[in-house]
């Protein structure tokens, strides 16, 4: 569920958190915690795979070389900055955001070392000619690889599908047609427009005061341009009609993907479709889908379903794994248990196990300052209220199966719907 499911805590550990802009203009949300003495800051930006264009997969070979030199260092030295420190680093991308990551120590010096490395490789990345050679060639391998992974290949048709010729459309990683044109130089161009102040939110979770976030803060980006905040993505424009796609593949399962675009961050409806999408196909062993595909029929090891809240929105999904030979029987099963779905909704008795099982046990989840840093990424990123936290609770509650109904009524369309469907054909699967 895309964090979704973790989002939830009870009000005594939901954290405080504070928020403010540095010099800059880049946002900064803090959470301070004690016990441990450590840190954890995220540095993220509006330069996800929506950002490519049509050099698809530009963001992400970005993100990848950030850490492979910058500076005077190549990338064994910053490596061993961060080992000879304890601290980690990681840099990765999603659709929406780009970000860079650090886990460190407290302790002054040690502190200090890790923060000067992270400072340099978000300010002067070196893109040089031989990094950048050897990581395209990385990333064409891995994209060869993908043609041979059965679950990869329908994930990018399903979004194509979905998303046509919208920023959310392509695969992250790129297409080999792409990357194969790239040079050093469109990296660095991106990194120029992309990675700038004004384009930067600062993420500190740990056993720092508020006066060494604010000067954390201020140091991370103090040396990136200003610059400014890209425009906003395109809407995304929802399908005329539901479709339907067969793609061929030598294996003994098809994978099944069926879907819509479906609810984004700020959506007013997305606890209800939250709960209600737990009991249709994401709660696992105990969802409809669940028990319909694979309990009742046995035609599926595991059928689920899931809402993508993204900054537009993102991909409502159901999808299974069925037997080439079952796969009408299983598509028809699935798209019953859907339609049944939407004009009943749940039982009363469905929704309060569903409740339950939402808000219990949370605190095992949020047990530590990486998993709530994503959390404030995420509430920082989509600019969502600060205490969504402490709210999820309450707005979980309110939900009722009439609003539930109501909800899916008129945000999935059983009409727009469109399915993937990738594996051998019936013949070739019964031998």
């Amino acid at each position: 569920m895309l964090l979704a499911g973790f989002f939830c805590t009870s009000a005594q550990a939901a954290a405080k958190i504070e928020h403010w802009q540095t010099a800059q203009g880049s946002r900064v949300y803090y959470v301070h915690t004690e016990g441990l003495p450590m840190v954890d800051i995220q540095v993220a930006f509006d330069a996800g795979s929506a950002r490519d264009g049509y050099q698809f997969g530009l963001s992400a070979l970005t993100s990848g070389l950030l850490d492979t030199g910058a500076g005077q260092w190549n990338a064994d030295q910053i490596a061993q900055r961060f080992e000879s420190v304890g601290a980690q680093f990681g840099s990765s991308i999603s659709i929406d955001m780009a970000s860079v990551s650090l886990r460190t120590l407290t302790d002054k010096p040690l502190f200090d070392k890790a923060l000067e490395t992270m400072q340099v490789i978000l300010t002067q990345p070196s893109f040089n000619e031989a990094d950048f050679q050897r990581e395209k060639s990385r990333t064409l391998a891995g994209l060869k690889q993908q043609e041979e992974s059965p679950a990869e290949l329908a994930s990018i048709a399903y979004y194509k599908a979905l998303y046509g010729e919208h920023p959310y459309g392509h695969p992250a990683s790129g297409e080999i047609v792409t990357v194969s044109g790239f040079e050093a130089a469109d990296l660095r161009s991106f990194y120029q427009k992309y990675y700038v102040a004004a384009n930067a939110m600062v993420v500190i979770v740990g056993d720092l005061s508020r006066q060494q976030a604010e000067q954390t803060a201020e140091t991370l980006v103090s040396g990136l341009p200003v610059g400014q905040k890209p425009e906003p993505l395109p809407e995304v424009v929802m399908p005329v009609k539901a479709g339907k796609q067969h793609i061929e593949f030598p294996s003994t399962q098809t994978h099944v993907l069926v879907g819509m675009p479906g609810t984004y961050r700020k959506d007013p409806d997305y606890f209800t479709l939250y709960v209600g999408n737990h009991i249709l196909g994401g709660g696992g062993l105990v969802s409809k889908l669940f028990e319909e595909v694979r309990e009742k029929r046995g035609l599926a090891y595991s059928a689920s379903s899931s809402f993508a809240p993204m900054f537009r929105k993102g991909p409502f999904t159901i999808s299974l794994q069925t037997r080439n030979d079952q796969t009408g029987k299983a598509l028809d099963v699935l798209n019953k248990t859907l339609a049944d779905f939407i004009a009943q909704g749940p039982t009363e008795a469905e929704l309060i196990a569903a409740k339950k099982n939402i808000t219990g046990g949370f605190a095992m989840r949020f047990d530590t300052n990486k998993k709530l840093a994503s959390y404030v990424s995420m509430i920082g990123f989509y600019e969502m209220p600060l205490d969504y936290l402490d709210t999820f609770q309450q707005n979980v509650e309110k939900v009722t199966t009439a609003s539930i109904k109501d909800a899916f009524k008129r945000r999935v369309d059983p009409q727009l719907m469109q399915t993937i469907t990738l594996g051998g054909s019936d013949k070739k699967s019964e031998k």
